[in-house]
């Protein structure tokens, strides 16, 4: 069956899922595999909790065994859509509907802060335009075809969050979104045994670049870090921004614990009291304004979008509980993203302060130095209590409490009882540092 007849039946039901667990009748059911499931074991229950239609790539029963079409019942046998890979087609269906669609597609990639920018990013410009975007954190080969699909006709904007850990994975979310505009929030040290290094980073997310410049597409590009100006050269269009360059250029005012903007060019002078704690958020921020203001969102709904924007997702995210302040930050954990954690945590003023680090993870042969590293920063900025979980913490040497699990911290952090006093909550995803805050 070819894309075009897949994405007429698309079009008559334009709601793509691929889990059965969540499925509403009218869904068209893809059946994806893995290395551990294989979602054509599914589809025929799917049909039955009332998909309209399956996309599957084998034929076989729930417990595995090959199934014989002609013993279907020809209803049945004409919902199921046969072709040489689910998967593919996915992403070549996402793509066949992206070219139906001529709205700017904003894509957004980088090592730290491109949850958070792509949140900021929506909130300005569905203030002003109907516009679409990557729910949570699915930012993926299966995430990014399946955003793609959520756009409907009335759309006219959309933003795209693009994660990757290796090189080429950029280039491949570029071919069947088609960024016509594009953003790098930086370039850190994620993912380093993927990517092989820090030069294999820039590599991988510049491929973000490449698309846009052999596309003639738009780059947002953040003039304070010197290494995007060589990774963005080429691109016809590059609006800039910053702290004194660019379109918009703004500076912190106070970052204790939210962080406040002054914005002192491309907006009228004023101040942006945001929700998100942690200066190292002013590069988001100031994309966000810069995107809105680009596309002509009106000033007053620019600053209420990021002003009305609440973290609730383990980023960036303040917590109130008792007399405690906690910061968490749970979701995700690089060397470049626990140094300035630490750094906003160390200029804030309190009495008691206490780090809570969860390992690190994905930093292959470096993993033990990079952890050894931020022990050092820990000891150079004068921490005193200081709990490290779980991964290549272990293996580190430093005058502080070390346990194995989320867990077990969180059973530290209770008989310790602190009182007013600031908790910085910070680890990779795998670590579930989140589990520290549950009662």
């Amino acid at each position: 069956m070819s894309i075009q007849e897949i994405y007429d039946i698309y079009t008559q039901y334009p709601s793509i899922q691929t889990d059965t667990r969540k499925l509403k009748a009218g869904d068209i059911y893809v059946a994806l595999k893995g290395p551990n499931f294989n979602g054509n074991r599914f589809a025929l229950q799917a049909l039955e909790a009332g998909a309209a239609y399956a996309i599957i790539d084998q034929l076989i029963s729930p417990n595995g065994e090959p199934i014989n079409d002609g013993a279907l019942p020809v209803g049945l046998r004409k919902r199921l859509l046969l072709v040489d890979d689910a998967l593919t087609t996915l992403q070549q269906l996402a793509k066949h509907h992206r070219q139906k669609l001529n709205i700017p597609f904003i894509a957004i990639t980088g090592s730290n802060g491109k949850t958070t920018s792509k949140e900021l990013i929506y909130a300005v410009l569905s203030s002003h335009f109907k516009t679409y975007t990557t729910q949570g954190n699915l930012n993926n080969h299966i995430g990014v075809p399946l955003t793609i699909l959520s756009v409907q006709p009335d759309a006219e904007m959309a933003v795209i969050e693009m994660g990757a850990n290796h090189q080429k994975e950029i280039e491949s979310y570029c071919a069947y979104t088609l960024p016509s505009h594009g953003v790098i929030t930086n370039c850190g040290k994620a993912h380093l045994e993927g990517f092989g290094g820090v030069e294999g980073v820039r590599k991988g997310k510049g491929e973000l670049y490449q698309f846009l410049r052999e596309q003639h597409g738009t780059a947002f590009v953040y003039a304070d870090y010197d290494y995007l100006q060589p990774m963005s050269a080429g691109i016809e269009n590059i609006v800039q921004y910053g702290i004194s360059e660019g379109l918009v250029q703004g500076q912190i005012e106070t970052a204790e614990p939210f962080l406040t903007v002054r914005i002192t060019a491309g907006l009228d002078a004023t101040l942006i009291n945001s929700q998100l704690v942690g200066d190292y958020n002013l590069p988001n921020i100031l994309c966000a304004v810069t995107i809105g203001k680009y596309f002509g969102v009106p000033a007053e709904k620019i600053i209420a979008a990021i002003e009305n924007y609440a973290p609730s997702n383990s980023r960036s995210q303040l917590i109130q509980r008792g007399t405690n302040h906690i910061i968490l930050d749970a979701y995700n954990a690089n060397p470049s993203s626990m140094k300035v954690a630490i750094e906003n945590f160390a200029r804030i003023h309190a009495d008691r302060k206490i780090l809570m680090l969860g390992a690190m993870k994905e930093l292959g042969r470096d993993s033990v130095a990079e952890h050894q590293a931020l022990v050092e920063q820990i000891i150079a900025l004068g921490f005193k209590e200081v709990v490290l979980v779980g991964g290549d913490f272990a293996h580190t040497k430093h005058p502080f409490t070390y346990i194995d699990t989320a867990l077990e911290a969180r059973d530290w952090l209770t008989t310790l009882n602190p009182q007013n006093s600031y908790i910085l909550v910070k680890g990779s995803r795998s670590i579930n540092m989140e589990h520290v805050l549950t009662v």
